[in-house]
């Protein structure tokens, strides 16, 4: 018999799935504002992408009104650069 995926498990698995599909949507977002030549979109998904990254170290270390803080900045970030897309 195999291992048994426990209930912790399946919280590994639900933020690798997020982190996965987060970072083709952050790619997504920059491949699509080089191509259409719109740099302050791709500035706003870089932008968005490093605080992502910041979030991930403050959740590490256990500083959850960082990570909060800094997940908010990446939402914005990452709005404004689809924003820059659409308009």
């Amino acid at each position: 018999m195999g291992p048994s995926i426990g209930g912790n498990d399946f919280e590994k698995y639900a933020v690798a799935v997020i982190i996965v599909f987060g970072a083709l949507i952050i790619g997504g977002l920059m491949a699509a504002s080089l191509t259409l030549g719109h740099r302050s979109g791709f500035l706003y998904a870089l932008g968005g992408a490093t605080s992502a990254w910041i979030s991930g170290n403050a959740l590490l270390l256990d500083r959850p009104r960082i990570y909060a803080i800094f997940v908010g900045i990446a939402a914005l970030m990452l709005i404004a650069s689809t924003i820059t897309l659409i308009a």
